[in-house]
């Protein structure tokens, strides 16, 4: 069963989840207020991504200059600013034991088509490195004008790599050159920033513990109804970080005329405000060494947690600055929450 995306036209596409052997609905709905579930211990084997009415849970990575993470630091060695303000840390611990869930967003529009292979085979050794049976859940969603989940919420290796194998070029016929500009019978599209949304609010919300989504694209959103503000704004209120990776096939936008846009700071707006970070594939950087730093920065987070000093008000964003002391080091964390979780 197959249900379209509720912004869509009547010619755009659907959005298919499939679990198992059966397909199941997702509907992708207007964002509505929900309370999260609290998580206020120190205890590090509890997860502690979330936020209650009084506690504000930040899970962050800090790198030096010469970008090697830093897993020594203490609670005094952090600030936090809320809207401004200074909060004091009540909850510290270093994360690296947390239940992990995790999705895999690759695009499979036309521009894709000649590195989708490197992309199945990469991903099937990440996927086999980073999942612990007993802990962690992974998914698979392709994206092209459709979105599709590919491989629901599972702790298996071998349907993630079945599901892998399933990565389809939008419109492949057999060869999409067959001129100067790649022609498909299929409409074209690139809905990234839907997809984000959808793993964010339709699969990743409900879930607890340490929550990311890695995004595999050149960057360049064609077709979206959701706007790039709106995913994030998923990304936030289901505690999500997304790492984005570009990965440009330069040849494929000479073939068209076209430098390849803009979509390097499109991905990297996106990672910088959910707390993730931005790669960029390259000779001396190959996908399966970018997968390697997504997962040690993945195992070596700090749970930091303060009571927001804020009188309590209406619905709003909260904007929160987290930073060391040391002048050499650099924070990753999301950059704000919203109240509207807290009612």
């Amino acid at each position: 069963m197959t249900l379209t995306k509720p912004f869509a036209s009547s010619s755009a596409s659907s959005v298919k989840r499939n679990m198992m052997s059966s397909v199941i609905v997702v509907a992708l709905v207007v964002l509505s207020p929900t309370h999260l579930s609290a998580q206020t211990t120190t205890d590090s084997k509890i997860p502690t991504i979330s936020i209650d009415v009084q506690v504000v849970n930040v899970l962050a990575s800090v790198r030096d200059k010469s970008g090697q993470l830093v897993n020594n630091l203490t609670r005094d060695d952090f600030v936090v600013v809320e809207d401004g303000e200074p909060q004091e840390i009540r909850y510290f611990a270093r994360q690296t034991d947390l239940p992990l869930t995790i999705g895999l967003l690759v695009d499979t529009s036309v521009s894709q088509e000649r590195v989708i292979d490197p992309q199945k085979q990469a991903a099937a050794q990440f996927f086999e490195e980073i999942l612990r049976h007993d802990k962690d859940l992974a998914f698979l969603i392709s994206f092209d004008v459709d979105i599709e989940l590919l491989q629901d919420l599972t702790n298996s290796r071998k349907l993630l790599n079945t599901s892998l194998q399933r990565l389809r070029v939008q419109g492949s016929r057999g060869g999409l050159y067959p001129g100067p500009v790649p022609q498909s019978r299929r409409p074209v599209g690139t809905a990234l920033f839907d997809s984000v949304y959808l793993a964010a609010q339709e699969v990743l919300r409900a879930q607890v513990g340490r929550k990311a989504v890695v995004l595999i694209s050149d960057g360049n959103d064609y077709g979206s109804r959701i706007k790039r503000k709106e995913a994030i704004e998923a990304a936030h209120r289901a505690d999500v970080v997304v790492y984005g990776i570009r990965y440009l096939d330069r040849e494929f936008y000479f073939r068209a005329g076209s430098s390849g846009g803009g979509g390097g700071a499109t991905l990297k707006k996106i990672a910088k405000a959910t707390g993730g970070n931005l790669f960029e594939v390259k000779e001396k950087m190959p996908l399966r060494a970018i997968f390697t730093q997504i997962q040690k920065e993945l195992r070596n987070q700090y749970s930091i947690g303060y009571r927001s000093n804020h009188t309590p008000g209406p619905p709003a964003f909260r904007r929160i600055e987290l930073r060391t002391k040391r002048k050499d080091l650099t924070v990753q964390a999301r950059n704000g929450y919203y109240t509207t979780d807290l009612r």
